[in-house]
């Protein structure tokens, strides 16, 4: 099969032609439709995020299924479906308690295994990890829901529980952020957006934002000042030092904090503002993606238009141009959204309907 791979770190990917994925016996192969193209990604090709190399990028995919292990009861070739970014191994106590994010035994396509900058991709444990995607849902938008939709969805709803009339504010308006803003206005909140560029700005307007401002250092006393004593949710989607004290700050007495962006190298270890968690009595959470069995309530805002979670698509490429797409990511986001690769890309308008 054709896969875009990398054997060494920032080295641009390449297309190549590889082995196809065997399927396990509890997983499926599923012949991949569309994936995003995710600074997570970036990360790891960077080394910023060790893995195993030579390595085949992409965690954010939807497709049809193709092979079926022996084992696996609830999926079908032929099934439309997704999955998380993180693959549970399902019988731990962790997965059992419905915490497949934080399975020790984790897999993660593109990370730990190969991923799905490729036609066909293996998946372990699938009556698990399998997510099924309802006709109505094309692969294009399925696979914007990825690591990010997913991720700011739970981040918001179970670590913010996010109340309509509350204040959010969101740091940072790439992907995750956008994603964030996005479901917080339709969850009823009123959003303020953070960020450098005015391009990003402009879009987290557009999907929600009541209020957008441009990142500086008195950020947070100006949230505090608009919203009358400051936000109560929270969330860093850049993943900084910087931006995960300025969130921190940015609460109001019992705020949540939600770290969504990953905080790697110089900054994984940020100087938290613990006088102010203890004198506001703030909670701090990290939030991993989300388990397989937590999609529905996602998959039912999607299909009642309160999100539009195709919106947040900029670009549609093809996996020829995957390699380019990723080494670009060196250069700050442009603020037109994410990239996304369908496997034979129709001509714009893309078709976010049924493949």
């Amino acid at each position: 099969m054709q896969a875009v791979s990398y054997d060494a770190y920032g080295s641009e990917p390449s297309l190549v032609e590889v082995a196809d994925p065997v399927c396990p016996d509890d997983g499926v192969v599923i012949e991949v439709r569309a994936t995003g193209v995710c600074r997570s990604d970036w990360h790891a090709w960077r080394g910023h995020d060790p893995v195993p190399l030579p390595q085949i990028p992409g965690h954010e995919f939807a497709g049809v299924v193709a092979e079926v292990g022996p084992s696996v009861t609830t999926v079908r070739i032929g099934d439309r479906v997704t999955v998380p970014f993180v693959c549970g191994c399902g019988t731990c106590e962790w997965c059992v308690a419905g915490d497949a994010q934080i399975c020790p035994a984790q897999q993660q396509p593109g990370f730990t295994m190969p991923g799905s900058f490729a036609e066909r991709v293996a998946i372990p444990a699938a009556d698990f990890n399998i997510v099924h995607l309802a006709d109505g849902l094309g692969f294009v938008a399925a696979a914007s829901l990825g690591c990010r939709f997913a991720t700011a969805y739970r981040a918001l709803t179970v670590h913010g529980a996010v109340r309509a009339g509350e204040w959010v504010s969101v740091y940072g308006c790439g992907g995750v952020g956008l994603s964030a803003v996005m479901i917080a206005s339709a969850l009823g909140a009123r959003v303020i957006a953070v960020d450098r560029s005015p391009a990003a700005l402009s879009l987290a307007q557009e999907f929600g934002a009541e209020v957008t401002l441009e990142a500086a250092d008195d950020t947070p006393s100006r949230i505090i000042e608009l919203t009358g004593g400051g936000a109560a949710v929270s969330l860093d989607a850049v993943g900084s030092a910087e931006t995960a004290v300025a969130s921190i700050s940015s609460l109001r007495p019992r705020g949540r904090h939600v770290q969504v962006g990953l905080l790697l190298g110089a900054d994984a270890a940020p100087a938290v503002p613990m006088g102010q968690v203890i004198a506001k009595e703030l909670e701090i959470h990290g939030s991993h993606g989300m388990a397989a069995r937590d999609y529905a309530g996602m998959l039912e805002l999607v299909a009642s238009g309160a999100v539009r979670p195709e919106r947040l698509v900029g670009d549609v490429i093809g996996l020829a141009d995957a390699g380019a797409a990723l080494a670009a990511m060196d250069a700050p986001a442009p603020g037109r959204g994410m990239t996304v690769i369908e496997f034979s890309p129709s001509a714009p308008p893309w078709d976010f309907g049924p493949t």
